[in-house]
């Protein structure tokens, strides 16, 4: 599967959905886990872009992320892929989001400037 690496620079996001574990069956209730072992949350994010132009995205990520309705974030390490799948008898197909992480822009600003602090 390929990952298509997302350029988040002219975007703004916002949590409008608060994380909940992935299942991997609605039926059983099964909750979907990464190769660590780590449960997959889902994260609902509206993304904005300069020219006013708003989507709803369900991103994926391992491991529970501290992030609440409302609060503007970074979805680290975003990447797109298309999947394809039968389901009902019924062929399907899209794209789906994953990322490193999701953290809050003031925690990412936190990030960012103690990584340039470690490279000076």
């Amino acid at each position: 599967m390929r990952n298509i690496p997302v350029d988040i620079s002219a975007m703004t996001f916002v949590c409008v959905s608060p994380p909940r574990p992935k299942l991997v069956s609605q039926e059983t209730g099964e909750v979907k886990t990464d190769r660590n072992g780590q449960t997959v949350f889902t994260v609902g994010l509206s993304v904005a872009d300069a020219t006013g132009r708003v989507e709803l995205l369900n991103v994926a990520v391992a491991g529970d992320q501290s992030v609440t309705i409302g609060e503007i974030v970074t979805p680290v390490g975003l990447v797109a892929f298309p999947w394809e799948a039968v389901l009902g008898g019924e062929k399907r197909w899209g794209v789906a989001f994953r990322a490193d992480r999701i953290v809050p822009v003031s925690a990412a600003g936190a990030v960012d400037s103690s990584a340039a602090a470690d490279v000076a």
